[in-house]
C-alpha cells in the first residue's frame, strides 16, 4: 500500500484553439447566482471562446439563497483554470483560506469525540502508511494511536490558526479550500464573466416553449418577449423551471437517508486570530456550522423539521452561540436533498441546485458545479452531444452524486449519540446504498478498504484519506481493544511530531497572509496525492 494516486493536477490554462464549428451557437443560463456565473465563465474560457454566445437570464424577482461559505479544494482548480488569482477575488469576497473540517461532538467514544477531516498534503506521503497502519492495528484490537488527527499537517495548521498555503521556499503544497461570502461571491464572477464578454439579461421568465419534439425552443420572458437560444442550463434552483417543471425530468430523494430539510442563519462577530477550518459541531437535532470569514463568523443550524420546528431550531442556535437575547435576525431556510436522474436531458444541462443537492455537510454544493460545468464543457469541446455523450456525462454525475451522498450519509450512521430521537434514528437508519454497506461491513470486519476504494467497488467521490479519517475519527473500533497484542515494533509518534512541527513552520499565520496575499508563479503546478 506504497503506492500513490494523483488526484489532483492543474496545470494554469492555456489558449487552445478549435480546429470545427461549435456544435451549438447560443447558450442561455436561466439564473444567475453562483452556479450560473461559475458556469459562464466554465464556458467563456472553452476553446470556442466567444464563438459560442452565453447569455445569463437573471430574474430580478429571484434572489441569492447565499447559505454556502465554504468550499472544497476544488474550487481553487476552478480559479486557477480562469486566471483569476487569489489576491483579487479573495479580499473582494471576505474570503479566508480552509484547511478542513472539525466535527465536534458527533461521536461519544472516549478519545474520539471530536476530529479533524483534513485537506490533503504533499507531506501526507510521508505519514499516511503509518496512519492506515495504526488504523488496522487498531482494527484488529492492538492499544495503538489511529486518530486522524496526529497524522496530517492540516489539523496542526487549523489548531494552529495559520494558513493552509505555505511560504514560497517550501515545496510542499497543501491542497486547501476557502470559506467565503457567498453573495459577494455571486457579484464577483458576474462582474467577471460581463468583463469576458458573457452577455446578461435582467429578465424574469414567465414560461418555457418546447418545440415539436420536446426540445426546450424558447423562453417567455415578462412583456410579453420571446427569447431563443440552441441550449440551456438551467440554474433555477429547487425550483427547477427547465429540467424539472418543463422537461419532467424524474428526481431520486435522498430522505429517506439524509433527514435535514432546513436551516437557520445568523452571523457574529470575529476578533482576535482567524481561525483556518470550518467547524460542525453536533447539536440536539442537527449541527452547527462556524465558518470565518474576514469581517465575521458565518454560524447556521442544520436540522430536521421532523424533529423540531424552526422556532426551536432558532433557540437551539441562539443558546450555541450565547445570543438567546441578542437582537440579531436570523434567515431561515429549506431545502431538498437528492438529484435528477439526468442532469442533462434533450438540450438542457441542469446545474446547482437545479440538478441536486446534498446538505451542506462537507460543503460539496460548488464542487458538485464546477464538475457539472467543467464536464459538459469537455462534452462541447469534443463536439459530441448525441444521446450517447449524454447518458455517459449521466451516469458519471449520478456516481458522483450518490457516492457523495454516501459519505455524508456514513457520518450520520456511525454516530453514537443517544440523547435525542433524531440521532438515534441516525443511527439506526437502514436506508443505505449497497456500496455504503458493503463499505461498512468490511470495516467492521477489519479487513482493509483502500482496494475497495481505488476499484470504485464502493465509497466512489472521496478518496481513501478521508474514508479512513472519517471512520477512525468517529472511533470505530472494536470495543476491547487492547485484548491482542503484537510483538510488532508501533510506528514512532515522536517522530511524526517531529516531522509536522518543523514543517509547521513554514506556513505563516492566517489573519498576516490575508492582509496581503501573493499572486502565485504562473509556472507553478499543483500536484497533491492521495492514496
Amino acid at each position: 500500500m506504497s503506492d500513490t494516486a494523483t488526484v489532483y493536477r492543474h496545470q494554469r490554462h492555456t489558449h487552445r484553439t478549435a480546429l470545427t464549428d461549435p456544435p451549438v451557437r447560443h447558450i442561455a443560463i436561466v439564473g444567475g447566482g453562483t452556479a450560473g456565473w461559475m458556469t459562464a465563465l466554465l464556458l467563456a474560457n472553452s476553446s470556442y471562446g466567444e464563438r459560442i454566445k452565453v447569455t445569463v437570464l437573471e430574474s430580478p424577482q429571484v434572489g441569492a439563497i447565499g447559505v454556502g461559505e465554504g468550499s472544497t479544494p476544488w474550487m481553487r482548480g476552478f480559479f486557477e483554470e480562469i486566471g483569476i488569482e487569489e489576491s483579487e477575488w479573495m479580499p473582494a469576497c471576505d474570503a479566508t483560506y480552509k484547511a478542513g473540517i472539525t466535527f465536534d461532538g458527533w461521536s461519544t467514544r472516549p478519545g474520539f469525540e471530536r476530529y479533524f477531516h483534513a485537506f490533503a498534503s504533499m507531506l501526507d506521503n510521508l505519514t499516511m502508511t503509518q496512519f492506515v497502519d495504526n488504523v488496522h492495528r487498531r482494527l484488529n484490537r492492538e492499544d495503538v494511536h489511529a486518530h486522524p488527527d496526529h497524522y496530517f499537517i492540516a489539523a496542526r495548521l487549523a489548531r494552529e490558526c495559520k494558513a493552509p498555503r505555505p511560504r514560497h521556499e517550501f515545496p510542499f503544497d497543501v491542497w486547501y479550500g476557502y470559506h467565503f461570502d457567498s453573495v459577494k461571491l455571486g457579484q464577483f464572477l458576474h462582474r467577471k464573466a460581463l468583463e469576458r464578454g458573457i452577455r446578461h439579461l435582467p429578465r424574469h421568465v414567465n414560461a418555457v416553449q418546447c418545440d415539436e419534439h420536446g426540445d426546450i425552443a424558447a423562453l417567455q420572458l415578462e412583456g410579453d418577449e420571446r427569447f431563443e437560444a440552441d441550449f440551456f442550463i438551467d440554474c433555477t434552483g429547487f425550483s427547477g423551471l427547465l429540467i424539472e417543471k418543463t422537461l419532467k425530468t424524474p428526481y431520486t430523494s435522498y430522505a429517506d437517508a439524509l433527514f435535514n430539510d432546513a436551516a437557520v442563519a445568523m452571523p457574529t462577530p470575529l476578533d482576535g486570530p482567524i481561525m483556518s477550518q470550518t467547524i460542525s459541531t453536533a447539536l440536539r437535532h442537527g449541527w452547527a456550522w462556524k465558518i470565518p470569514l474576514t469581517a465575521r463568523y458565518g454560524n447556521g443550524y442544520v436540522y430536521s423539521t421532523a424533529h423540531c420546528t424552526p422556532e426551536q431550531a432558532e433557540t437551539e442556535l441562539r443558546r450555541h452561540l450565547g445570543l438567546l437575547d441578542a437582537d440579531v435576525p436570523a434567515r431561515h431556510l429549506r431545502m431538498r436533498t437528492g438529484r435528477v436522474d439526468r442532469h442533462w436531458h434533450r438540450n438542457c444541462l441542469a446545474v446547482g441546485l437545479a440538478q441536486g443537492f446534498i446538505e451542506p455537510l462537507e460543503a460539496t454544493a460548488l464542487m458538485l458545479v464546477q464538475r457539472t460545468a467543467s464536464l459538459f464543457v469537455k462534452a462541447l469541446e469534443k463536439g459530441d452531444l448525441g444521446e450517447a455523450a449524454q447518458a455517459g456525462f449521466n451516469a458519471a454525475m449520478n456516481t458522483q452524486f450518490d457516492g457523495t451522498r454516501d459519505y455524508i450519509v456514513a457520518h450520520y450512521k456511525t454516530n453514537t449519540r443517544s440523547d435525542t430521537d433524531y440521532w438515534r434514528a441516525n443511527a439506526a437508519n437502514t436506508h443505505l446504498s449497497e456500496p455504503l454497506v458493503r463499505l461498512l461491513r468490511t470495516w467492521l470486519a477489519s479487513r482493509p478498504i483502500a482496494d475497495g476504494i481505488r476499484r470504485g467497488t464502493f465509497g466512489q467521490g472521496y478518496p481513501v484519506m478521508s474514508w479512513y479519517s472519517l471512520l477512525a475519527g468517529m472511533g470505530l473500533f472494536p470495543d476491547d481493544v487492547g485484548s491482542h497484542v503484537s510483538g510488532d515494533a508501533p510506528h514512532s509518534l515522536a517522530a511524526i511530531d517531529n516531522l509536522i512541527e518543523r514543517s509547521a513552520r513554514n506556513f505563516p499565520d492566517h489573519r498576516e497572509l490575508l492582509g496581503a496575499i501573493p499572486p502565485r508563479p504562473r509556472e507553478e503546478t499543483l500536484q497533491v496525492y492521495f492514496w
